[in-house]
């Protein structure tokens, strides 16, 4: 029996199931730190599986990082893939290789209603493109832009790495506190699970105050417990993010709505509605009327990149675009 298998690997974990039917199974995620490379996590994988595995036949693997080429290097983990030794170390006849939020924008068209969380209702407008980005190893950003059939295209791209956006005199503090230490300043270096410790870091330089936390989980357990510091930091991590996430929907014309993804931000679900992200996703001077009416989501689903790496594997397999997909419910 052939199997098709599908990853979503990022920086720190790469998630693994097998897709038959149209539908995931198996589920497992894995510490990327813990295997030499994809391959010796996909046999360890496969191992835990026993005959359940079958043959493995076909892999699209979602990958952090620009794809092209025969080698792709990850943006945030030490794993390199070679597609011709991928291939011939598990005997496949080829590998399909697309950009993680590519993968996740896929994911969204498939979503459920209960899977998404209302940061602000909104006027959805037909035909006009969608936004999905979110933090996580790293911030991830991609695009769906609808095509003549009904269906969406996923468009890669790296807009986490733009310049971080300043809209006040404390974020040029932060900004040139970090400049000072990184020389450019991208999104990704404040708006990831290592950004939020880094601004951690920033804020208690410049208000003084003694490091405690280590990690972005108790950075934000801290903000969730009532620390006024790691309040102060949450807050400006989520106005950040709206400023970056207003600033890519005002570029792409997302009146399609925002899907904000990744694995943080489920975290602190309420303290995100309840922040500044929407006054500063919209705070864009004369042009604030054209954002005020964009819905905005929070995905909640479980695997939703895993979910698109499947669509875009059965995609390829009918001989179609595996960049597309159809959308489940106009949310």
């Amino acid at each position: 029996m052939s199997v098709s298998l599908v990853g979503d690997i990022g920086g720190t974990n790469a998630r693994l199931a097998l897709w038959r039917d149209g539908q995931l199974e198996h589920v497992r995620v894995l510490s990327t730190a813990a295997f030499a490379g994809p391959e010796q996590a996909i046999r360890s994988y496969l191992d835990t599986l026993g005959p359940h595995a079958g043959e493995l036949e076909r892999v699209c693997l979602a990958c952090a990082g620009p794809v092209s080429g025969d080698e792709f290097r990850f943006t945030n983990n030490h794993w390199v893939i070679s597609r011709t030794a991928f291939c011939r170390d598990l005997g496949l006849s080829d590998l399909l290789l697309i950009n993680d939020f590519s993968a996740m924008a896929l994911g969204v068209t498939c979503l459920r209603k209960d899977e998404l969380l209302d940061v602000r209702p909104g006027v959805v407008v037909a035909d006009c493109p969608r936004l999905v980005l979110g933090p996580g190893t790293g911030l991830g950003v991609g695009t769906l832009l609808p095509d003549t059939r009904g269906g969406w295209h996923a468009l890669a791209g790296e807009g986490g790495h733009v310049d971080l956006p300043i809209g006040s005199e404390r974020e040029a503090d932060l900004w040139s506190y970090l400049h000072r230490q990184l020389g450019h300043v991208s999104a990704e270096n404040l708006l990831s699970g290592s950004g939020l410790v880094s601004l951690y870091r920033a804020s208690c330089a410049l208000d003084g105050k003694t490091l405690r936390f280590d990690s972005a989980a108790e950075v934000t357990r801290a903000a969730l417990e009532g620390d006024a510091q790691a309040i102060a930091v949450l807050e400006q991590f989520c106005t950040w993010l709206g400023r970056v996430a207003g600033n890519a929907a005002l570029t792409l014309g997302a009146r399609g709505g925002v899907y904000l993804a990744g694995g943080m931000l489920p975290r602190f679900a309420d303290f995100l509605v309840a922040s500044g992200f929407l006054a500063a996703f919209q705070a864009k001077g004369e042009m604030s009327g054209y954002l005020m009416h964009i819905p905005v989501w929070l995905v909640t689903a479980e695997q939703p990149g895993l979910l698109g790496a499947g669509l875009a594997l059965q995609r390829s397999l009918a001989g179609e675009s595996p960049m597309i997909s159809g959308l489940a419910d106009d949310v």
